[in-house]
């Protein structure tokens, strides 16, 4: 009774993730009444919502407030768009819909972020202060709430993307209003999804919310599959080696060799990979439970051969929406736009900030002072920087979607230089047209160096602890105790060897292993299950184990 208890209250310690016992009790629980309601679709669609809500709620407490809000705001300024023959009006409209978000968003995100670069630019010392807190402490009169900290809720970076899909592509007539909030409510708040992806795009998705449920035997099998697949990605080649190994070096990098801290970067790559795209595939194979595709959100990233291309494989749903909603709007590879210049100058002065090297300062201001007075005389020169404007600007604003502070904009900035030095170097290098196995091997060794090195960025708390980590590869590798590392962490080792292992294989081996467990026996398929799962159990910690992506 105590389990159940805990399931259906609201714990902030004990919030409903994949991993955990608890939830798998509280979705067979939702399933049972679903196979009740399912055939008839209003009411699906309503029960989904009610359940959804009470997920976020298990999950986020009082900042289901928030989310309800986006839903009632976007629901009915999408009413108001389609409604409207007058251009004028539906553009007010839209730019409403993507204003509201973007506050919203802007507030619980991004409030300390923009308050300490204020204070770093013009040497102030103002101090976050939560407006709504105070509100509702006024309103209430009682001191609910903590008016001295702004809590970032679970999941609103990515609702918020999808309600902004919503308003935009009815505007740009792709779709047509859901007739009814509690729809519209299931789509914004659909719960596999919800609190860390994939972004799931309007046009993808109304549509499904009035179809009646079909559950094939192909999607029940694929659907089982995603959800075995994810829990050994996320418990084992995730979580396992994050508590045994990479946790330690990256809390005190400077007690650890560089050859440990190289090591440790390696095994981050597996850890974000196996995290994320495990509680993707999770997500995907519950919907599939329920009658419901979601996109694919990543195709076997570190088999990349660039940079451009690791990005269309990995985090796809994002990567599409920042192109369709971002870059092309923004004048995509055609000219760089007034909006593009601005946007791109304010970024780069954080940047400098954020590096604290007056060296790096005015070296990076005199080469943009330089390019500037160059394109001026030169076409080419403007018409290359007009073109490749929109990538750069684009990956540092997907940078800063993923965290408020500068270390991520510089990190999606190095991804965007890394998109645009292969864009030149392939004209001009010899083996780019060459598709033998060993120039493949080393595109895709160079694209995952390069990708894990930048991680870095992603990782570090700060960048002082990222320039302690990268100092202690650069002057302290101690080559001759890496045999030692290697024996003293072999269970981690083994794992992570294991894990980029099984991400290496050929797709047709892929297949034939998901041909081969839906071809199989139920008997045997449970078998597998119950395998499966006393081994990630075994593997886990009782310590609380969240999706890296709940922060974002």
């Amino acid at each position: 009774m105590n389990r159940i208890h805990d399931i259906f209250t609201f714990s902030e310690a004990f919030p409903l993730i994949f991993t955990q016992a608890n939830f798998w009790i509280f979705f067979a629980c939702v399933y049972f009444v679903f196979a009740l309601v399912y055939k008839k679709i209003a009411l699906r669609n309503s029960y989904l919502f009610l359940i959804s809500l009470f997920f976020y709620y298990k999950t986020s407490g009082l900042f289901i407030g928030i989310l309800i809000f986006s839903t009632l705001v976007d629901y009915t300024i999408g009413k108001g768009i389609y409604k409207s023959d007058n251009p004028v009006k539906r553009y007010v409209l839209v730019t409403l819909s993507v204003v509201i978000n973007l506050t919203v968003l802007c507030y619980f995100k991004y409030a300390y972020f923009f308050t300490d670069s204020f204070n770093a630019l013009f040497n102030t010392d103002y101090k976050v202060i939560n407006t709504l807190a105070q509100w509702g402490n006024t309103l209430s009169n009682q001191n609910y709430f903590t008016v001295d900290k702004i809590i970032l809720p679970v999941g609103i970076s990515f609702y918020t993307f999808q309600t902004i899909s919503y308003s935009v592509d009815i505007f740009r007539r792709k779709i047509k209003p859901l007739k009814s909030i509690l729809d519209f409510g299931f789509y914004v708040s659909f719960f596999p999804q919800l609190v860390a992806g994939p972004i799931v795009r309007a046009e993808n998705f109304v549509e499904q919310i009035g179809e009646p449920t079909k559950i094939t035997k192909s999607d029940f099998d694929s659907g089982t599959f995603m959800i075995l697949k994810g829990l050994i990605k996320k418990m084992i080649f995730a979580d396992f080696i994050a508590m045994h190994f990479l946790d330690r070096v990256f809390d005190a990098p400077e007690m650890f060799s560089g050859f440990t801290n190289m090591m440790a970067m390696i095994g981050y790559s597996l850890q974000i990979y196996g995290d994320f795209s495990g509680y993707t595939d999770i997500a995907i194979g519950l919907a599939l439970l329920m009658g419901f595709k979601l996109p694919v959100n990543f195709n076997s990233p570190y088999k990349a051969i660039n940079a451009g291309d690791f990005w269309k494989r990995w985090h796809i749903s994002l990567s599409t929406w920042l192109r369709d909603y971002l870059y092309i709007p923004l004048g995509g590879n055609r000219q760089g736009t007034a909006a593009s210049y601005i946007i791109l100058f304010i970024i780069i002065i954080g940047v400098l900030i954020a590096f604290g090297n007056i060296q790096i300062q005015i070296t990076v201001l005199v080469l943009a002072l330089l390019i500037y007075i160059w394109s001026i005389f030169n076409h080419k020169v403007k018409n290359h920087i007009n073109t490749n404007i929109n990538v750069m600007l684009t990956m540092l604003i997907g940078g800063l979607w993923h965290g408020a502070s500068w270390k991520f904009v510089i990190w999606g900035g190095l991804n965007g230089l890394g998109i645009l030095v292969y864009k030149y170097w392939r004209k001009i290098s010899p083996y780019e047209n060459l598709n033998n196995f060993g120039v493949r091997i080393w595109k895709i060794l160079i694209t995952f160096i390069f990708i894990t090195f930048t991680r870095i960025y992603f990782r570090g708390e700060s960048m002082a602890h990222i320039t302690r980590f990268y100092n202690q590869i650069a002057n302290n590798m101690d080559w001759s105790h890496a045999l030692d590392i290697l024996q003293n962490y072999q269970a981690v080792f083994w794992v992570m060897l294991l894990g980029y292992i099984t991400h290496w294989l050929p797709q047709p081996i892929k297949n034939k292993i998901e041909s081969t467990y839906a071809n199989s026996p139920m008997a045997l398929k449970v078998l597998s299950a119950v395998c499966l799962g006393i081994i990630c159990y075994q593997a886990f910690s009782s310590d609380f184990q969240p999706f890296i992506y709940f922060q974002f």
